[in-house]
């Protein structure tokens, strides 16, 4: 597997966990089960990516066993799933009220 598919899957994987524990701190956030999870998914696998390319330390995660940079793509995607899922719940309760 490429390190570029390997990093992006882990991204993706800390997206949806970030999403669920966003959703789950803060009732007022919450899109639901599903909808955290998609929203965390899509922010980890695009905030990782930006990430990666920022820095690109990150970047080289997949392709070797540095754990280090591991853990940066997974607090990475992990952040970046919270961060969108907290802002797409602020915007449905602001469109609902």
């Amino acid at each position: 597997m490429s390190g570029v598919l390997i990093n992006l899957i882990i991204q993706i994987v800390a997206g949806a966990i970030g999403g669920n524990v966003a959703g789950g701190a803060s009732k007022d956030l919450s899109l639901g089960t599903a909808g955290n999870t998609v929203a965390g998914a899509i922010g980890g696998g695009v905030g990782g990516q930006i990430l990666s390319a920022v820095i690109p330390a990150l970047a080289q995660a997949g392709s070797s066993v540095d754990i280090g940079a591991l853990v940066g793509q997974f607090a990475g995607g992990g952040i970046a799933g919270a961060i969108l899922t907290a802002i797409v719940g602020l915007i449905k309760n602001r469109m609902a009220a």
